[in-house]
């Protein structure tokens, strides 16, 4: 059986080296065409088997492979692969995590390990860089194992030492990992390939990992489906001359020019003809190609092209596309179905936006992680509709996260109608819930500050021994803040339930204070007693509390201090009332 190239992804950290890696491989320079020499868009370029010959012959000789050559997809440093999806699991057979050696993990880096687990995607790493460690020899091209030998001791263990923190950070994350040419077992460890994406050193040795790994484990799935064509989209681009254009990622089947496809958006797919398909040449890409296109009459598996239809529109960025009979083809129901975004929702909960159907149900996976409730999801640009929407409900849920989704003039006017709404974005979906998590807890330590406000908190404190400053009208005591907080204008009682008073100020030297904590020791001036009398040396006192306060301190976070102190209380009011506080 004939066999595919396998579709490779290549992501990570901004600015780490992924388009130049690529343009080492292919012999272009796509990075220095780029806006600031950061990836704007999705790239795809298929490299064949008979330039991985050229590049690795020193390592491999005359050994020949069946896999047919490698599809490289090279993804922007802000955007997850998650967008490519094919089969609602990853495009990607397997993919590159390009590791900068001097900084290590990321937090795109992070992001990119997080989702190559959840898809179940094997992976490789690129780390990349080594040509910058101090007295690092660089021959262009060579192999990183006979690059290795020719370098200094001292140089070797610089490299090592952070070779090892990497490895080390790896494992943190749950990846144990080790250079490529050590591992005995590839099924449990993954590949480190040291690599200069700048000299080409250790390109061989990457490109022969990924061609072995293939053929080893994944050449079954890697047969060459016949049947209709099935493709994700990556981007919808305007073509002068072809008007809007889809860039494609063929992996599975044929389309042929003039097939019927079925086109995934956010409603009922789109049915329309194939004008035209546009393929690079070996070597170049989609994305910004050095030669033409070439027009092809027909497609096979795996490919990067570039197609032209009679309609896109409405198409979405990660929605699939299908090569179908007629209109009332069945398997545009099933299209459909895989185009449909299945997130569990709940009326408590809040809202969340993305980029593509694979951002967001990357981000609701991440969400569901982190127990947050959903109550409306989407696709696209924040609207004015995503704003009225969201806004809707408690302060808790009155919140929208947006990945890598701007908002719409509209829905920037709207935000100004609704103070009460959150809305968060960033371009890395762990930080975009970790943004939220911190939003929650801050204004959960608002909402007690403001009930520790409202309402006299559980506090005791001791008065302390040769601490009696004045005796009354008021009594001016030190005291120990036991547990709690104690501020002016509380009522007292001491552990028989009797009236202790009332705070009328809190000292500490000259300075007058608005409370007290838990630890600190101060001089409490207390009107209504006597020192000596109803209050006295090493005497426990009490902030009194109302019993319609009970309920809603127990669902606050009280530290174990201050429920003892609350719990000592309820006892104490309940010698004389059975049911107070209940």
């Amino acid at each position: 059986m004939a066999i595919r190239q396998p579709v490779v992804s290549v992501l990570g950290h901004v600015d780490h080296g992924k388009t130049k890696l690529l343009d080492r491989i292919r012999g272009t320079s796509v990075q220095a065409r780029e806006a600031g020499a950061i990836t704007q868009h999705i790239g795809a370029t298929e490299v064949p088997i008979e330039h991985i010959y050229k590049v690795c012959h020193q390592l491999i000789g005359a050994k020949k492979f069946n896999v047919p050559g490698l599809l490289f997809i090279d993804t922007p440093g802000h955007h997850s692969f998650i967008t490519l999806r094919a089969r609602g699991g990853s495009l990607a057979d397997i993919a590159v995590l390009v590791i900068d050696i001097r900084e290590g993990l990321m937090p795109q880096t992070i992001e990119s390990i997080r989702i190559l687990r959840q898809y179940k995607t094997p992976f490789v790493i690129a780390l990349n860089k080594v040509d910058t460690i101090e007295g690092w020899i660089s021959e262009e091209g060579r192999p990183f194992i006979i690059s290795e030998k020719q370098q200094q001791a001292h140089t070797i263990e610089v490299f090592n030492e952070k070779l090892y923190t990497i490895i080390a950070q790896l494992s943190e994350q749950g990846i144990y990992a080790d250079r490529y040419d050590r591992i005995d077992d590839f099924t449990k460890n993954v590949a480190l390939v040291p690599i200069s994406a700048k000299e080409g050193e250790g390109v061989p040795d990457l490109l022969l990992v990924l061609i072995g790994l293939a053929q080893r484990f994944l050449e079954s799935q890697l047969e060459k489906g016949e049947g209709p064509g099935k493709g994700t989209i990556l981007e919808i681009k305007e073509e002068r001359g072809l008007g809007k254009t889809l860039d494609m990622i063929l992996y599975s089947g044929t389309i042929k020019k003039g097939d019927t496809v079925a086109l995934g958006t956010r409603g009922a797919p789109v049915v329309t003809k194939v004008k035209a398909i546009l393929k690079p040449k070996p070597l170049d890409e989609i994305r910004d190609p050095r030669d033409r296109f070439d027009s092809v009459p027909v497609l096979h598996a795996a490919a990067g092209v570039k197609i032209s239809c009679q309609n896109v529109e409405g198409v979405i960025a990660g929605a699939p596309m299908l090569v179908v009979k007629n209109e009332k083809d069945p398997a545009i129901k099933t299209l459909q179905e895989e185009s449909t975004v299945k997130i569990e929702t709940s009326e408590n909960g809040i809202s969340i936006k993305a980029d593509a159907v694979g951002s967001l149900e990357a981000l609701a996976f991440e969400a569901k992680a982190n127990e947050i409730s959903i109550r409306k999801y989407g696709v696209g640009e924040i609207t004015r509709r995503d704003i009225v929407e969201a806004a809707y409900g408690d302060k808790k849920n009155c919140v929208l996260l947006g990945f890598n989704s701007e908002l719409s003039k509209d829905a920037e006017a709207e935000l100004a109608n609704h103070p009460e709404l959150k809305v968060i974005t960033n371009q890395i979906v762990y930080k975009l819930i970790e943004d939220y998590l911190e939003w929650v807890d801050e204004t959960k330590r608002q909402a007690e500050g403001d009930k520790r406000a409202e309402f006299s908190f559980p506090a005791k404190f001791k008065i302390l021994p040769n601490c009696i400053f004045r005796a009354s009208k008021p009594a001016i005591v030190g005291v120990r803040v036991l547990a709690g907080r104690i501020r002016p204008g509380e009522n007292l009682i001491g552990p028989d339930g009797r009236d202790c008073g009332r705070i009328k100020s809190i000292h500490t030297g000259e300075d007058t204070l608005k409370e007290a904590k838990q630890g600190e020791e101060v001089a409490v001036g207390i009107d209504g007693v006597t020192a000596g009398r109803q209050i006295n040396e090493e005497d426990i006192i009490y902030v009194d509390l109302i019993g319609s306060s009970i309920k809603p301190l127990k669902e606050l976070d009280l530290n174990d201090d201050e429920k003892m102190a609350m719990e000592e209380v309820i006892a104490i009011k309940r010698k004389d009332e059975p049911f107070w506080g209940m």
